[in-house]
């Protein structure tokens, strides 16, 4: 899954998305709301952490702009986060469309809270897990087991598994993987999707004794259920 943070307190900025990538998402960073707009039109995002008060664009404006402008992905979840800790600001704020509303000063342990919350709401409603089939993944605890043994996953790989397993049985392409697993960081011309998804495809076959991750030919990849052994 990949988030965007919009923070003009470069140094707060730096941690939130420090404190994400440990938990496999994968992030970009924008200091001001021309920034975050200009990453926007470029990339598809699964939540925007976005900070209220930015030196040039106004978070509030940001946010209606990414529910209402077509060049941007309505469904890109919205997380405000703010020192504005009135009930009026609040309110502005979700009616604007923001999900959810986080007040400075907060700790990284609820922020993270909060950001596994708005990305489940289309999967799996307030449940921390994941579950296909016998495979379990624990957003919360960043565990992934399969029957009840425990895989050992490097951080890439969980947060490769946990974007499978929110779109089970679709065919997802290389682009589409390294577009919301990857970060602007990563080099769209190496091979590290491949190795990523072969490296897990090994680990979840050794686990459950048969191929879980498909390959479509010419499309991309899938997983399925499997059976139960």
């Amino acid at each position: 899954m990949r988030i965007l943070v919009v923070d003009d307190e470069e140094e707060l900025g730096t941690a939130v998305a420090t404190a994400l990538r440990r938990e496999g998402y994968a992030v970009d960073v924008a200091v001001n709301g021309q920034g975050a707009l200009d990453r926007l039109m470029i990339n598809d995002y699964d939540l925007v952490a976005l900070d209220l008060t930015l030196p040039d664009i106004d978070g509030r404006e940001i946010c209606r702009l990414i529910r209402s402008d077509k060049h941007f992905d309505s469904k890109t979840r919205v997380l405000m986060i703010t020192a504005r800790d009135g009930v009026a600001d609040r309110v502005a704020g979700l009616d604007d469309g923001a999900d959810d509303y986080l007040v400075k000063p907060f700790a990284l342990a609820e922020l993270s809270a909060r950001v596994r919350s708005l990305l489940r709401r289309d999967v799996s409603g307030e449940d921390a897990t994941l579950e296909v089939g016998c495979l379990v993944l624990d957003t919360a605890r960043l565990v992934v087991e399969y029957e009840g043994h425990r895989l050992d996953l490097t951080t890439k790989e969980f947060a490769l598994l946990r974007y499978f397993m929110i779109h089970v049985g679709e065919v997802i392409s290389q682009e589409r993987l390294l577009e919301h697993v990857w970060d602007e960081a990563m080099d769209p011309f190496t091979n590290t999707v491949r190795v990523t998804v072969g490296t897990l495809r090994r680990k979840l076959n050794a686990a459950s004794g048969q191929p879980l991750i498909e390959t479509v030919i010419g499309a991309g990849y899938r997983l399925i259920e499997g059976e139960s052994a």
